[in-house]
């Protein structure tokens, strides 16, 4: 109950920040993006194609949600660990609230972002159950340098543009993630930073790479993956219920990205995950439409 009450209070708190910051402002338009990510690793292949649709009210408020599309791609060492197989299929529908507070003296941000269960339980891609996170961002640049800082409250351990994550979670979780984003050149960022989830409370993980249907039955004899306490309970089982260890984890990000045009934008980046000992390299394609419409719209 007291994991509920929080999450219920973050939701009030945003709401009645967001009522107090929908001035009008001339910074409004249609939201529309297209991203294509994907996550590399020992394990396999992830990738997610999700379309964002919405609208900016002005420069405090907007609001978009989006219905993604997953591509797992086990490895050969992890169908032959569990008996995985590809799976194609939608995950999770979302609505996000964003709100900013720009200031001299440091930058904030929020994102309530909820979750239905549209995706296919049996496929690893929902826990069957919806999903509140609640974040917060704050950053100050320095020059070209920009040190960031975040922390939140969710239900669920959710993808990062650094890492689609081969699995999803249910259970009350902390995140904390902290850097810093090097301007190099007018087009081209470069950052680094740490993160932590520390769950509390029973959790659940459903993983993507096991499927229900393709799981292989307890004592088959199949073979560890050699990576011994740092193994992941969705590297060999479908639906995993335990304590906080089950979805703890930390580490660390390096990623650059590029900015070609107001439209596209590229993103490449490596994430150690220092608890599952698994080293994962992604890339992102973002497409902004949205910038498309407004300057079709503004003629």
């Amino acid at each position: 109950m007291p994991n509920n009450r929080a999450l219920v209070v973050a939701y009030l708190f945003t709401l009645l920040t967001v009522g107090q910051l929908a001035a009008a402002d001339d910074d409004r338009g249609v939201i529309f993006y297209e991203r294509f990510l994907g996550s590399t690793n020992t394990l396999g292949n992830v990738f997610r194609l999700d379309t964002t649709l919405g609208y900016s009210f002005n420069k405090h408020f907007s609001m978009d949600g989006g219905l993604p599309v997953f591509f797992v791609r086990p490895s050969g060492a992890a169908t032959g660990l569990a008996g995985g197989g590809q799976t194609n299929g939608i995950g999770n529908a979302y609505l996000e609230l964003r709100f900013a507070v720009p200031n001299q003296a440091v930058n904030y941000s929020c994102t309530l972002t909820g979750t239905a269960p549209t995706g296919d339980k049996s496929s690893g891609l929902s826990t069957g159950r919806a999903t509140v996170d609640w974040t917060n961002h704050f950053d100050r640049s320095f020059s070209r340098l920009t040190p960031f800082g975040a922390a939140g409250f969710a239900n669920t351990v959710s993808d990062t543009p650094l890492f689609v994550r081969p699995y999803t979670t249910l259970g009350f979780v902390t995140h904390v993630e902290g850097g810093a984003v090097y301007r190099a050149a007018r087009f081209l960022d470069m950052g680094a930073g740490a993160y932590a989830i520390e769950p509390a409370g029973q959790q659940t993980i459903v993983s993507e790479l096991v499927t229900q249907s393709s799981a292989t039955p307890a004592g088959s004899g199949k073979k560890s993956s050699g990576r011994g306490g740092n193994q992941g309970a969705f590297e060999t089982t479908s639906v995993s219920v335990g304590s906080a260890d089950l979805v703890r984890d930390n580490g660390f990000s390096l990623w650059g990205s590029a900015r070609l045009s107001k439209v596209l934008t590229l993103q490449a980046g490596y994430t150690r995950s220092v608890h599952y000992a698994l080293n994962t390299v992604s890339f992102g394609i973002g497409v902004n439409l949205g910038s498309v419409v407004k300057s079709m719209t503004s003629y």
